[in-house]
């Protein structure tokens, strides 16, 4: 141990005071962490002159050996170089750049009669590549208006001047629904075909307003002369790149080319939003992410991110729209932090785009995982709540009378955050007279858990009264002072219009923000609505077969069939009454229709 402190005090007596990139090496001489740093001295001897905030950073110091150190004229080049060794290496304490996915192009071959097509692989051999595409479907779409714009070939010849002059080809199907010309018969000219390919690369570069220009110059020069039917068929081109222009971001004539970072991060991971805007539109939007290891400053993966892209892209933007500034200087750069006006439009917009990203790989893990979904949602309880536990069992309860009158209780369950409906319970109001909610829920709440007591059931990890406070304290004395149970309670209060509102929590209750259409408050409605749901619906039931009661069950000689019989073929006790007898007769019988009729008056 004492040898590899003094290695380490030698090496570190000898680091330049100059920009670098270390390099630190455990005891195997395996590469765990590459750095940059402005001074290399200052950065370096930092790691080891005191103990650190976070344990993985001090676990890392702990399994250095040995350490090696690059210098660089500016830091801007340590970054780059940094970035490159971190991915030939992939050391074990470094963030990790996750980019698993091979992202689509869309490439004008380099060829007679180019082709264009979708690419997921980049070939230097002279072809030009735009993208890559984040959005696969974006690319086919532009790929899609190009096709309807100009007659390109797909097929793969080798359109070569001598293969055609030898007419070793013949024109396909594409020609005659009149999607190519014919290049392969010799039906059209190379030179027209490349005016194609040039007005292809202004779309792929996002410069339809000069496109758009040309061609209605060229629609005017034909209607002059007359040529009405190829004017035409500029003008559909033109509306047709005016419709793609309509469904493309177009943020302000005054913007030219400047390239805009978001950043957002979550607890193991980080993401960075790239957008370019060139000629006042938005022609890339990438998002790439970090796998965290030491807690690293935001600042530091902005820039590291920055670095990344601009690379990747060969962006040579000098103007660079930023949330904040990252901790290092690029050369010719200029950083905006803008607080308003259309440069804050797109940072807002690169800020949407790194929130979606997020959802969209939620989404895509969830469709492998089913069961993740759930446990996200449950720790989201677990952490607005504060419970010491994942609330792998709620129950909720509410009440339904009318003025007191056939009062009825009802408790739903759900487990890992989904409907246990066999273990949904329904209760009649024994106890309690009048309509006394705060009693009744007290009787449900007593019979439920003496009931699981009795039984030696498991308890719920979280209790939910559909009311606010005052259910929540009479459930909390049932619970905690009669039962003296430790089950955590909350309370989900309506507004209005009868629409869950907030979610209540603690003693004295206090209001948990929950923000409304997120999956967790979606999961509190749906908690909300069941039990309002089977209670109401038992209290229907209930007091449905008591009206039918009423009449109808105290004529003696008529039993369940009977009874039947006539609710199915009157539908209410009304009808029965205002029937002929005859027709009564012809149904059950002329004796029981005399009782029947006997009893129905009497009554009334």
């Amino acid at each position: 141990m004492t040898e590899r402190k003094e290695h380490i005090k030698n090496i570190l007596s000898l680091l330049p005071d100059t920009p670098g990139v270390y390099q630190y090496f455990d005891k195997e001489g395996k590469i765990i962490y590459v750095g940059k740093a402005k001074n290399l001295k200052r950065r370096v001897s930092s790691y080891f002159n005191k103990i650190h905030d976070s344990a993985k950073t001090n676990i890392l110091v702990k399994n250095i050996c040995d350490i090696k150190y690059i210098v660089v004229k500016s830091e801007e080049d340590a970054l780059h170089l940094e970035n490159s060794l971190i991915k030939e290496y992939k050391p074990r304490y470094n963030v990790l750049l996750k980019d698993d996915k091979t992202y689509p192009w869309i490439t004008i071959r380099n060829e007679h009669f180019p082709r264009i097509f979708l690419t997921r692989k980049v070939i230097k051999d002279g072809s030009k590549y735009y993208g890559p595409y984040a959005n696969v479907h974006l690319a086919k779409t532009v790929l899609e208006l190009i096709r309807n714009l100009y007659p390109i070939r797909t097929c793969h010849l080798a359109l070569t001047p001598e293969n055609i002059r030898k007419k070793k080809f013949k024109v396909c199907l594409q020609y005659h629904i009149k999607n190519c010309k014919g290049p392969c018969e010799g039906l059209e000219c190379e030179g027209n075909y490349m005016e194609y390919i040039s007005q292809i690369r202004q779309i792929l570069n996002g410069n339809t307003q000069q496109l758009c220009e040309y061609l209605v110059e060229q629609m005017k020069k034909l209607s002059d002369e007359l040529k009405f039917e190829e004017a035409q068929t500029i003008k559909e081109k033109f509306l047709l790149i005016e419709k793609y222009r309509a469904k493309s971001v177009i943020v302000s004539s005054t913007i030219h080319n400047i390239d805009v970072f978001s950043y957002d991060e979550e607890e193991n991971a980080a993401y960075v939003n790239y957008l370019h805007v060139r000629n006042g539109s938005i022609v890339q939007s990438f998002t790439i992410e970090y796998k965290k290891r030491l807690e690293e400053e935001k600042e530091y993966i902005l820039g590291l991110g920055i670095a990344e892209l601009q690379s990747r892209f060969k962006s040579e933007s000098k103007e660079i729209i930023v949330p904040f500034l990252p901790n290092l200087e690029f050369e010719n750069k200029t950083f905006i932090v803008p607080q308003r006006g259309d440069k804050r439009k797109l940072l807002e917009i690169s800020e949407q785009n790194v929130k979606q990203y997020k959802i969209d790989k939620l989404k895509n893990a969830e469709k492998m995982n089913p069961e993740q979904k759930s446990v996200r949602l449950m720790k989201e309880i677990q952490k607005e709540l504060g419970l010491d536990k994942l609330p792998m069992h709620i129950e909720c309860f509410d009440n339904s009378n009318i003025q007191g009158s056939h009062a009825v209780a009802a408790c739903v369950v759900f487990r890992k955050a989904k409907p246990s409906k066999k273990e949904y319970r329904k209760y009649i109001i024994k106890t309690v007279e009048g309509p006394d909610d705060y009693a009744s829920m007290q009787e449900v709440v007593r019979r439920r858990y003496q009931r699981l007591l009795n039984e030696g059931s498991g308890l719920p990890d979280l209790i939910i009264t559909d009311g606010g406070k005052g259910q929540m304290e009479v459930v909390r004395q049932i619970v905690e002072d009669e039962l003296h149970l430790s089950i955590p309670i909350a309370g989900l209060a309506k507004d209005s219009r009868h629409r869950t509102s907030e979610l209540l929590f603690g003693f004295p209750p206090l209001v948990i923000g929950i923000k409304q259409q997120t999956p967790l408050f979606h999961l509190l409605e749906h908690i909300q609505n069941e039990v309002h749901r089977f209670a109401i619906q038992f209290h229907r039931d209930k007091r449905s077969k008591s009206q039918t009661a009423s009449v109808l069950d105290s004529v003696k000689g008529i039993g369940t069939q009977t009874k039947n019989k006539l609710l199915t073929h009157y539908k209410s006790v009304k009808r029965i009454q205002n029937a002929p007898f005859e027709e009564l007769a012809a149904l059950i019988g002329s004796a029981k229709a005399r009782l029947l009729v006997s009893t129905l008056s009497k009554k009334e």
